[in-house]
């Protein structure tokens, strides 16, 4: 049975959403155990009978539509031209395709409009979360910012994630509110709150029905993957299609 996250937001009932944990698969050390990453080094075979699972368990309608994520901005459709595209954002207005985002600190965002009609699934680390890769994924949802709702998954925590001056800089041109996201740390470096950081970007696009941001997969080992605490690890899914 998978340890899995369900998402607690107001989302229509055809909405279909969950993030993995660690827990309950097929990898062995430092993967343990359910790595459905392919491009950290744990064995190949072992990767495709975690998906394999995973498709089992949550009854997926079709294979997901895996990324080769690489700390950008670009949206693409949940089509299977698009599989393992380099892209950090995948979307879609039609039933039964699976959107994805691996994630191991970095933060994930799932979409929803309130009618139930378009998903998608953004990869945010700091580096995508300043080039804009939320705003690129409203984009290409392409539906009032109003009618959006947004859940901010398992990411690193606010009292984990030390960043230096420039990273703070960076958001701070970007929008100077983003100041109220760093805590001072040690000379001329940060505690970075990601969790805020994306939910001010949203704010700022209109979006206001913003859910999640309560979890560190930094502190808790037990139960998620962290690239920081580790280095050597594998990676959660995050996923969302649109049901019957």
């Amino acid at each position: 049975m998978l340890d899995l996250i369900l998402p607690e937001w107001t989302a229509p009932k055809n909405i279909r959403a969950y993030t993995t944990t660690r827990r309950g698969g097929y990898s062995q050390f430092p993967y343990d155990s359910l790595n459905l990453a392919a491009h950290v080094g744990d064995v190949a075979e072992t990767v495709a009978k975690n998906r394999a699972l995973l498709q089992r368990e949550l009854a997926l309608p079709s294979e997901p539509i895996w990324l080769q994520q690489v700390h950008g901005i670009d949206a693409v459709a949940a089509t299977v031209e698009n599989k393992n595209r380099c892209a950090d954002a995948v979307y879609t207005d039609q039933v039964g395709k699976v959107c994805v985002v691996l994630t191991a600190d970095c933060l994930p965002v799932l979409f929803c409009d309130k009618a139930g009609t378009k998903v998608a699934a953004a990869h945010a680390g700091w580096r995508g979360l300043a080039a804009g890769v939320l705003e690129q994924t409203v984009t290409a949802l392409a539906c009032p910012p109003q009618e959006i709702l947004a859940w901010l998954g398992p990411a690193i925590g606010a009292q984990a994630f030390e960043v230096g001056e420039e990273v703070r800089e960076t958001f701070i041109a970007q929008l100077p509110q983003a100041a109220q996201a760093f805590t001072p740390t040690r000379s001329h470096h940060w505690f970075a709150d990601l969790y805020l950081l994306a939910r001010q970007r949203l704010q700022h696009l209109g979006i206001q029905e913003i859910f999640g941001g309560n979890e560190c997969t930094y502190r808790d080992a037990d139960r998620f993957y962290s690239y920081r605490r580790d280095k050597a690890t594998g990676r959660m899914a995050t996923l969302i299609w649109l049901d019957e």
